[in-house]
């Protein structure tokens, strides 16, 4: 009797995972803005927040993410951060916009042999107030997400309303983890 408990208990939880999964992947992609203005766009970035990881594990403190776009409309890509020991990490890149109706879906590199990109990741820009002071950048199956802002620091109203605009968006707000700016 006790066997079947244990199968019978057993099965209801590896169904319920199932079905939690299968929910998870069906989930529509995050949509992004109606339109991105490149130049306004351009600039540098503070991070305020991001998902955590692998390839932002060095830094520490000070993300910052710049956006260079020169006169034949190729866009550079310029990261940078402090590690623990107050070295900073630089890493440059480029950027595709993918869709050219909004320029709200691009692709990032930062990965080049020999001139080829083989690595490409996907950057969508799913939230953005009119007057550019605010990003929030996603990813179509949600792996990745950060809150950008002109200034180190967001007011706290903002700030929420972000975080419910990533809600909306099939985010969970709780897993972003805030960047410190040293002054």
């Amino acid at each position: 009797m006790f066997k079947i408990l244990i199968l019978t208990i057993t099965f209801a939880l590896f169904y319920t995972y199932t079905i939690i999964a299968q929910n998870d992947m069906k989930k529509a992609p995050p949509v992004s803005v109606d339109y991105v203005d490149l130049e306004k766009y351009s600039g540098l970035w503070y991070e305020i927040a991001k998902l955590p990881n692998s390839f932002q594990d060095q830094c520490k403190y000070g993300t910052t993410a710049e956006y260079i776009i020169d006169k034949g409309g190729n866009i550079t890509v310029i990261n940078k951060c402090y590690e623990e020991d107050g070295q900073l990490d630089v890493a440059e890149g480029v950027a595709n916009i993918v869709d050219k109706t909004t320029n709200s879906k691009l692709e990032v590199s930062f990965v080049s042999f020999l001139g080829i990109r083989p690595f490409w990741g996907d950057y969508w820009i799913i939230g953005l107030n009119e007057d550019y002071t605010y990003a929030v950048i996603g990813h179509p199956k949600r792996k990745y997400g950060w809150i950008l802002s002109r200034k180190p620091s967001l007011p706290e109203e903002t700030l929420k309303q972000i975080l419910e605009l990533l809600k909306g968006q099939g985010y969970d707000p709780k897993r972003f983890e805030m960047t410190v700016h040293k002054k």
